[in-house]
């Protein structure tokens, strides 16, 4: 059917003429309603955006002195946290002079990863900012 051919009908009809796929040959158009159209994708993604869950980004924060009871009782929140789709940021603080012993929260970290390597994978590397060190996690 020739342009103008299709724009008659569309006109008859009442609606009009949508050019779907410009590059093919001959180009593909549509007779609809252009109004009905969008209003019917509008809902649709609104659908898909109620449907679909957002990830949330948790946070869990250790000190370096913890006790291996409170340790596993933070970790079984953040296996829970994972279970529920989140993603955790892990989080050593130091205090004071702790500064001077960087190496001991690496050592936390490498240890909180492999207690939970099961269950999570890294996300973003260990990273320092001011007195935290962190690390992102999600699950497998």
């Amino acid at each position: 059917m020739s342009r103008s051919e299709a724009l008659k009908v569309a006109e008859e009809a009442g609606v009009d003429l949508v050019e779907i796929s410009p590059d093919a040959s001959p180009p593909v158009a549509k007779v609809i309603d252009w109004g009905k159209f969008q209003y019917q994708k509008m809902k649709e993604q609104q659908r898909n955006r109620k449907s679909s869950k957002q990830s949330e980004l948790k946070q869990m924060r250790f000190g370096l002195k913890i006790g291996s009871g409170d340790l596993e009782i933070k970790l079984r929140k953040i296996r829970g946290f994972l279970a529920d789709g989140h993603k955790v940021r892990i989080q050593i603080f130091y205090r004071g002079r702790e500064m001077a012993h960087k190496e001991l929260g690496y050592d936390m970290i490498h240890r909180i990863i492999a207690l939970l390597e099961d269950d999570a994978i890294v996300e973003q590397t260990p990273q320092m900012a001011g007195r935290n060190l962190s690390i992102v996690i999600r699950s497998k």
